[in-house]
């Protein structure tokens, strides 16, 4: 019974280096409760196949379990992260990052200073231009000169 503990307990370290190590994936839980089993087994090999293990491993685990959420809670983002939709892009204004020419989607502008879009125009408009959004259609823009 004294491998069984020590095996658990080795695995649920694993796991927990592997929890440290890249945080998210959910597996200090069951690293906690393979810690505790292995515990379990080494202090009192006699319980591990009885109906009170369950018990005692609940009564550890649970705690460690909101712990563990909780921490998870602390490190996430508090807020879905923004997404731009290039509808709401109308009316803004861009740079000319690529030279942008007609009837292709080959030109990229810069939008609200970090954005990158594919954009078309009615007319050649240079690198460097700056240029009014007239109209958005799926992931590319239609522009025109500012004035």
């Amino acid at each position: 019974m004294v491998i069984y503990g020590i095996l658990l307990i080795v695995v649920g370290i694993l796991l927990a280096i592997f929890e440290f190590l890249d945080p998210g994936f959910f597996v200090a839980i069951p690293a906690g409760v393979l810690i505790t089993l292995g515990l379990i087994t080494l202090a009192f090999p006699e319980l591990l196949f009885t109906w009170i293990t369950p018990l005692i491993v609940a009564i550890i685990v649970l705690p460690l379990m909101f712990l563990s959420l909780k921490f998870y809670a602390s490190i996430s983002p508090p807020s879905k992260p923004t997404t731009t939709m290039t509808t709401s892009l109308v009316g803004e204004t861009a740079q000319v990052v690529k030279e942008i020419e007609p009837d292709t989607i080959s030109g990229k502008v810069k939008v609200r200073g970090n954005k990158i879009w594919s954009a078309t125009a009615d007319e050649v408009i240079e690198e460097g231009e700056k240029v009014k959004i007239v109209e958005a259609e799926g992931v590319k823009l239609k522009v025109e000169r500012s004035e």
